[in-house]
């Protein structure tokens, strides 16, 4: 009989501890070494740990049983034994029909009743035989099992018994997020990037508890994402990129396929159309569209500033309507970027007709209006979002209007700052930006004058001006976006350079079997880096 279906709830746990505790009875014990849960490198570090000085059996007999009654746990279950498979080898089942008495068991535990801080927060309690993730919400789960992974060593032990087993350090998790959105952006605009590579940028942010992905879909180079009452935006104004490349664009079925993908890995997508200026690959596609007056031509270099739509145009706002109603139509999430930054050849008067206008479509079609800072500077109401990247007065402003704020400061966040004056990639107008200058710094007194209730969270941008495929790009966001992953999840008191630099360096591992070219700065101590990473340095 399947024990999943005989009991539920409190019961079910009793019954699994039971049936758990009962192992000196029913098997001998292994006897598994005393591993020191403090010492684990986490990343984002957890709210609260209690180590006892043990550890649990993961091994060839260990089962992942689910507890709830949201349908996506066993979706999340299946998902934590694909990641074990991929790392260890095992292949663990998850609600298996018949369970032997003292196996280990890996259970995730939905209690929606409990005074959780909100709706990400997980406890994780592991003993010798059982890891149990309590959770309010499956999403609380996916976090969760982002720990568990982290957990489980790289090698196993092959001294403690017969069979292979990878023993985990034992003791108590308590842990939330400190900010609700957790994002980083990619540029798909200046040069294009395949869904093959957005997904594994998901991966990559998803293993470290971000939940955002802001989508940089159009600009002066290019338009990457199919509209089809306006076919010739993407026929023309996804022809080009930065430097003459081949361009490329997103179907509505290939953003589809992002968009269902993030889902699967609790990531929400933020798509941005970038407006009233950087529209250039837009205005030359459909040249009524435009507001300079100049001819238009495509472009494939990188200055910016010099494009804007005709503000004062009824037939440019029902282009717009359409393009948000099409991309509305296929995101899910709640937001919808309008950018707004640098609209230099929009006299400023226009551009706050602009951004009122826009704000009441973005809304029309159900979405929350998110721009850059520049857009406070509009009669935009409360429930806009500023995203601070340049202006801390336009920051101040948003938080006078009564909204909310993204904190991206280019001379911290911009991924695609240089590491230093021999990095390959990258720019340095803001600020060179080292693994640690990335990190020490606090997003909740950056700006003094914004108090922490109306910070909605934490993104690390990365433009590409400079990078035109998956190596380049993991190269300027790898290491520094663990980092940002940090900022924007672990409590202030807990973040700590020296201790982080530790745990930084044991990613190395991770980001080596998951392929990732990353920057191996030689400000951190990379434990087993391997010599392709380190030649990256050498270059």
């Amino acid at each position: 009989m399947n024990v999943l279906k005989s009991v539920s709830g409190s019961v079910f746990i009793l019954t699994l501890l039971l049936m758990v505790t009962s192992c000196d009875e029913a098997k001998e014990e292994i006897p598994m070494p005393a591993l020191d849960l403090n010492a684990e490198n986490l990343v984002p570090i957890p709210t609260r740990m209690i180590a006892t000085q043990g550890s649990f059996r993961l091994d060839q007999f260990t089962s992942i049983i689910t507890s709830g009654e949201e349908d996506g746990l066993e979706e999340v279950a299946s998902f934590l034994a694909e990641k074990i498979s991929g790392k260890t080898g095992l292949r663990l089942e998850v609600n298996p029909l018949n369970m032997q008495e003292g196996d280990p068991v890996i259970l995730l535990s939905q209690k929606k009743e409990g005074n959780w801080p909100n709706n990400e927060a997980y406890t994780l309690s592991i003993r010798q035989d059982s890891i149990i993730l309590e959770i309010p919400t499956t999403e609380a789960a996916f976090r969760g099992v982002q720990t568990i992974r982290q957990l489980i060593p790289e090698i196993s032990n092959d001294t403690l018994a017969e069979h292979s087993i990878w023993p985990v350090a034992s003791g108590t998790i308590e842990d939330h997020p400190n900010f609700g959105y957790r994002g980083s952006m990619l540029d798909v605009a200046r040069h294009f990037f395949s869904v093959e590579d957005v997904k594994k940028y998901i991966d990559l942010l998803a293993y470290y508890k971000i939940n955002v992905l802001h989508l940089h879909l159009t600009d002066d180079q290019g338009w990457r994402i199919e509209i089809k009452a306006w076919p010739k935006l993407t026929e023309v104004g996804g022809s080009t990129e930065v430097g003459g490349e081949a361009g490329g664009f997103f179907t509505q079925d290939d953003y589809k396929e992002i968009v269902a993908y993030a889902a699967d890995n609790y990531m929400t997508i933020v798509p941005e159309v970038d407006m009233p200026g950087h529209t250039n690959a837009a205005s030359v596609s459909y040249p009524f569209l435009d507001g300079t007056g100049k001819p238009l031509k495509l472009y494939e270099g990188t200055r910016v500033g010099f494009s804007t739509f005709d503000t004062r145009k009824d037939t440019v706002y029902a282009f717009i309507d359409d393009v948000v109603r099409e991309i509305s139509a296929i995101t899910p999430g709640p937001y919808f970027h309008i950018g707004g930054d640098e609209s230099h050849a929009t006299k400023k008067a226009d551009y706050i007709y602009f951004v009122n206008r826009v704000e009441k479509i973005v809304q029309k079609h159900g979405k929350q209006m998110i721009g850059w800072d520049e857009i406070a500077q509009a009669d935009v109401d409360s429930t806009s979002i500023a995203q601070f990247w340049s202006s801390e007065k336009n920051a101040t402003t948003a938080i006078e209007k009564g909204m909310k704020v993204i904190l991206s400061p280019a001379k911290k966040t911009y991924l695609d700052m240089q590491y230093d004056t021999l990095s390959k990639h990258g720019l340095h107008w803001a600020a060179y930006i080292p693994v640690d200058t990335a990190y020490v710094w606090s997003p909740e007194s950056y700006v003094p004058d914004i108090p922490k209730d109306q910070i909605l969270g934490v993104e690390a941008p990365l433009w590409s001006e400079t990078i035109s495929n998956i190596e380049e790009l993991e190269y300027l966001a790898f290491p520094r976006v663990i980092g940002y992953a940090e900022l924007s999840w672990s409590l202030e008191e807990n973040r700590d350079w020296e201790d982080f630099k530790v745990r930084l360096a044991n990613q190395a591992p991770f980001m080596e079997r998951m392929n990732v070219a990353f920057y191996p700065s030689p400000r951190i101590d990379w434990v087993q880096a391997e010599k392709k990473s380190r030649e990256i340095l050498k270059d």
